[in-house]
């Protein structure tokens, strides 16, 4: 099992730093803002160009010297403002902000890992969790961990255990800067680092109550989709048990094709399926 550890460091939006930089200018002694994308807002103490935050302090001027792209967003860990974006070999990982202080969502190069038109990374997470009506006490198989949120809603919604399984360590790692993913840390969650493909061999015939099954793109990850894989999951769910498949946006002709095609497994490999476009999946039952 891989150990999640959170970093509590300061995260900064282009909004709260322009918020500090107004209260700079108008010769502020404080300035109530957040820190952590929303979750907390408090008072920080203005002095001598100064920002000073619990255990440390920045000089102003450094906020006033970043050139921001859309969607950036930065922290100080090390007393270093670092941008929550990097390359990792070939792909290129970033915490994008898609709105003033929620959730941000993760992107591989340049490729949401969230819902973000007309709705925020969180409550796209919610509604898939919300599809499987999670009860007290079950457990929940959840595929994609990502930034963690249907993980972290799982539990809020009563699991009482969320077993979940990412196959890149380079997510795991832009999470733990992230102050929504915090939770991860959460004891009843059990990040497995592998891939699903072959993990879910390792797991027990009918042991989940629900699953959240939300892959990669077909192209990068086409065993997530197949016949064989369809099975397994069948396999590990409890009788009655709830599936929800992200699909993702199926615009094009091709795009329904193929989301009619992973229904057609679906019933192949034994599920009751029931479409979902306003959450672009599918629901299926055991």
């Amino acid at each position: 099992m891989f150990k999640f550890i959170a970093k509590y460091v300061p995260v900064f939006s282009k909004e709260t730093c322009d918020a500090i930089l107004d209260a700079y200018s108008r010769g502020e002694r404080t300035v109530y803002t957040t820190l952590d994308m929303g979750l907390t807002y408090n008072f920080y103490k203005i002095k001598n160009g100064k920002l000073f935050l619990d255990n440390k302090n920045i000089e102003i001027e450094v906020l006033n010297e970043i050139e921001w792209r859309e969607g950036d967003l930065y922290c100080i860990e090390n007393n270093v403002m670092m941008r929550l974006a990097w390359w990792r070999g070939r792909n290129y990982y970033k915490l994008r902000s898609v709105r003033y202080n929620t959730a941000p969502t993760l992107e591989i190069n340049g490729i949401h890992m969230h819902r973000i038109k007309d709705i925020s990374p969180w409550k796209d997470s919610l509604l898939k969790v919300k599809a499987i009506s999670i009860r007290n006490g079950e457990k929940v198989l959840d595929i994609g961990t990502g930034l963690g949120y249907t993980a972290i809603i799982s539990l809020q919604k009563g699991a009482g255990k969320v077993i979940t399984v990412e196959k890149d360590l380079n997510v795991l790692e832009i999470a733990s800067y992230n102050p929504w993913s915090r939770r991860l840390e959460d004891e009843r969650i059990k990040i497995i680092v592998d891939d699903a493909s072959k993990v879910i061999y390792s797991f027990s015939d009918n042991v989940f109550d629900k699953i959240i099954h939300d892959p990669p793109r077909f192209s990068l990850a086409g065993e997530l989709y197949s016949l064989k894989f369809y099975r397994q999951l069948y396999r590990v769910l409890k009788p009655h048990g709830i599936l929800f498949h992200y699909t993702g946006y199926p615009g094009l002709l091709s795009g329904k094709r193929m989301v009619k095609g992973m229904g057609r497994r679906l019933m192949k490999a034994g599920f009751r399926i029931e479409y979902m476009p306003k959450l672009l999946g599918i629901l299926a039952y055991k």
